[in-house]
């Protein structure tokens, strides 16, 4: 078994859509970034990255890459879940924190957990995504954006 942390964060940008966990929250103010801005698949991302002992998303995804401008995130995660298992891994389970003051992310988490663990190919029952605030303390606290963090725990590969 291996274990890795992610940790992404982005600020709000009118004009762009928000996507988090793979799913569009309609009527929602986007977040800033060079591909969709999905940070929680970001950390996710990261997550299996790391525990693969495969580097982070900004060595394989270079922001200033113009090959990613706009990229799915959805996308990023079959890529790295393709990685992961040619490295000789699997991912086993997956659990998440979003960090937001806005917008309210309780009726969406299960349509989260399930587009991550479709994308893992792992029973939704494996991944697990939570959301809290910040309570009003610092820069995610003045919603000026969305952070998430996310472990992910892989196993060794069925040979």
């Amino acid at each position: 078994m291996r274990i890795g942390i992610g940790y992404d964060i982005h600020r709000f940008q009118e004009g762009r859509p928000l996507v988090l966990g793979g799913v569009t929250l309609p009527g929602e103010t986007g977040l800033g970034g060079h591909s969709d801005a999905d940070v929680l698949l970001h950390a996710v991302i990261d997550a299996l990255l790391g525990a693969a002992g495969l580097g982070d998303i900004g060595q394989r995804y270079p922001p200033d890459d113009p090959a990613w401008a706009g990229a799915d995130s959805r996308r990023l995660l079959a890529e790295v879940r393709a990685a992961v298992e040619d490295a000789g891994y699997r991912p086993e389970s997956v659990d998440a924190t979003v960090i937001a003051e806005r917008p309210k992310l309780g009726p969406h988490l299960s349509q989260m957990r399930q587009a991550i663990g479709e994308a893992l190919g792992l029973d939704a029952d494996r991944v697990n995504v939570k959301a809290t605030t910040n309570e009003g303390i610092g820069a995610i606290g003045r919603g000026e954006g969305i952070a998430a963090i996310a472990v992910a725990l892989l196993g060794e590969a069925k040979q």
